[in-house]
């Protein structure tokens, strides 16, 4: 099992940028793919990017792409979204999560655990 904890989040000019973190607890976070997904009021959990367990496979949403950036340190135990050029529409509570799939995936059902969340508000 692994523990999920988001910072980062804020209230940001269009056009400005943010890093997230995600830290987990335990020595397994190697294991696991990690997973980025936003929440607008209203809607649905959305994805935004994930990445693979070595770090090397990234994998990004069409309207974050050339705009987030996602990493992970193995060492640390925390994964990060780098985000740049935001806009009014990547508003939300922005959640990480992890699963032990074969492979990184874009689906929120096929993620086991999830953090609290982490409020991104871009204004106009």
């Amino acid at each position: 099992q692994v523990q999920l904890v988001e910072s980062g989040g804020g209230l940001v000019q269009a056009g400005g940028s943010l890093r997230l973190s995600c830290a987990a607890s335990g020595r397994t976070f190697s294991t696991y793919n990690m997973g980025w997904f936003r929440q607008a009021p209203g809607k649905g959990r959305d994805f935004v990017a994930a990445v693979g367990r070595s770090g090397i496979s990234t994998y990004y949403a069409d309207s974050v792409k050339g705009r987030f950036t996602i990493s992970r340190n193995n060492v640390q135990n925390t994964v990060y979204l780098q985000m740049n050029s935001l806009k009014p529409e990547d508003t939300g509570v922005y959640f990480c999560a992890a699963d032990r799939a074969p492979l990184a995936s874009d689906e929120a059902a096929g993620y086991d655990y999830w953090g609290q969340g982490t409020q991104v508000t871009v204004s106009s």
